[in-house]
Formats: C-alpha cells, structure tokens, sequence
C-alpha cells in the first residue's frame, strides 16, 4: 500500500488553523480579548519552539466550545469554513492532494490540531482518513477538554500512525509512506517515511532536509 500523509497548518493549508479558531474565538465574543490572545499567543510560540504542553493546550484551546455546547460550536465552526478556512485553500494544495489519490494512494491528513476543528477542513480537500488529537467525551457525548488516547504530536503521530495499521493488520514494512511536513515537531514521522517532503518548511527543518537531502516543496511559493 501507497500511503500519501499530510500535515495540516503550514502544509496543506497557509495558516495555522488552531491558532486561527482561537483567533474566531474572539472575533465572535466567545473569549477575552486580553487574556485569551496573550495566552494563545503564548501557545503557539511553544508550539514553534517544541516546547507545547499539548494537554494544556487542548483544555485552552476547547474551553469555549465546551462551555457553549455542541449546536452553537457546530454554527460557529461552520461560519468559521467559510470566512477563514476556505478563502485560504489553495488550487495548489488541492491539486497534490488529487494527484495521490488518482494514483491509487491512500491518503490520510495526520495532524497535531484537535478534531472538531479539522474535521471539516479534511471533508473540505477530499480526505476521508483523518488522525487528529482525539477529544475525550462525557457521558452525554460532548467533550471534556481532556485527550482522548496518544495525542498525535511528535511521536505520537509515529504511534497513532502505527495504531492505523495495526488496525488492518499491516506494518510499516507493508506500506511505501509519503509525508508532507512544514514543521521539525513532525521529525519523528518523516523519518519514518521513505519519502519525506519538507513542505514549506520552517527554519529547522530546512536546514535538516538540506543535510540529509529530503526533498523540499514550496507550494505556496
């Protein structure tokens, strides 16, 4: 099998979309607009420096739609598609996607973002498979703010990434694996990909796919 994995923000899309929903947040009124930019702000300087705490910041990051329950956070996410996710889909990201599947790969959207927010941003390229941060629900079926299992971040998208397989009684033996990063968080699983792609990569990973002669793609270039 032919496994084509993308990452999300910075890869496939030219925004970082957790850190854009905490943004929506408070354009809506759902957040302070003090606290809660400083704090996400904060958030996504750890995630770019590989120092995030993930289980801190999934119980930030979904605090609000927790708070204001399933209907509402569904209208908001669904407004949210449409005035800042999809205006920045680009023909280019679409087209490599489309380009793997025509060639009878499976392709899967692997990403350290939760699943309420990249759920329909998946829907929205064509990709069924998504591995995403699971969220952990109560009894009445509505999130918690805590992580369901291996939040996939780091090496834990090598892990979730091998939980896929097991599922279907393969190994990575059994699969020839493409992946698509921006970010040197996603070290781990591009070096367990035969062929990693560097995608517009950040300052550490350039510098890694330049050593060990990773392909590099600009595709919002």
């Amino acid at each position: 099998m032919n496994l084509a994995l993308f990452d999300l923000d910075h890869t496939l899309l030219p925004i970082d979309s957790d850190y854009s929903w905490g943004e929506f947040s408070l354009q809506i009124g759902w957040t302070d607009p003090v606290v809660f930019k400083a704090k996400n702000d904060q958030f996504f300087a750890d995630y770019q420096a590989g120092v995030l705490d993930i289980h801190d910041y999934v119980r930030f990051a979904t605090e609000a739609v927790r708070l204001r329950g399933a209907e509402a956070a569904d209208n908001a996410h669904r407004q949210f598609m449409q005035e800042v996710v999809l205006p920045k889909v680009r023909p280019e990201a679409l087209e490599l996607v489309r380009r793997h599947q025509e060639a009878g790969d499976h392709v899967m959207i692997v990403t350290a973002t939760n699943e309420f927010v990249t759920r329909p941003i998946a829907d929205a390229f064509g990709v069924t498979d998504l591995i995403a941060v699971a969220l952990a629900r109560d009894a009445k079926g509505w999130i918690t703010g805590e992580i369901s299992g291996t939040p996939s971040f780091k090496d834990g998208k090598v892990k979730r990434v091998a939980e896929w397989l097991a599922a279907r009684h393969l190994a990575w033996q059994d699969v020839n694996i493409t992946f698509y990063s921006d970010s040197v968080n996603d070290l781990p699983l591009l070096e367990k990909a035969q062929t990693p792609v560097a995608t517009n990569p950040d300052a550490r990973l350039r510098q890694i796919a330049t050593d060990r002669g990773w392909r590099i793609l600009e595709l919002f270039k």
